[in-house]
């Protein structure tokens, strides 16, 4: 019986990463859980357009899902395989210093503190700080 290659798909990994919108969500995600609506009015990008890109980071096996009522919350898991764990660290590491990326979080922190700013109901439920258990 031939042996699975159970290697991590490092050519997903990259193409996830070779996009600005998919950079910008893995940086508004970075250390917390994060429900779709804030990524739509921080990115002003469509929900169609959101999801497609968090589908694709979640092939690409960086990203998962946890269903609260009808909201999406979504957070960054750390890959298993040491070199794809060190290119999203790195990568994340680097996003962090950006102005442009740094002003999406700026947004975030503001919707968290005054979710009436932005165009959300009122049951939409708060970003939150995930433990780091993957890793």
């Amino acid at each position: 019986m031939p042996r699975r290659n159970n290697a991590f798909a490092l050519h997903l990994l990259f193409r996830a990463l070779a996009d600005p919108t998919r950079l910008r969500l893995l940086n508004l995600i970075g250390e917390r859980e994060i429900c779709v609506c804030y990524l739509v009015e921080i990115l002003g990008i469509s929900q169609p357009k959101i999801s497609r890109h968090l589908a694709y980071l979640r092939r690409a096996g960086i990203a998962l899902t946890r269903r609260q009522g009808r909201w999406i919350h979504y957070r960054l898991v750390v890959p298993k395989d040491d070199i794809a764990a060190s290119i999203l660290k790195e990568t994340l590491t680097h996003l962090r210093e950006r102005r442009d990326l740094q002003q999406d979080i700026s947004k975030l922190e503001f919707a968290c503190c005054a979710p009436n700013k932005f165009d959300l109901p009122e049951t939409a439920p708060h970003p939150s700080v995930v433990q780091s258990s993957t890793r």
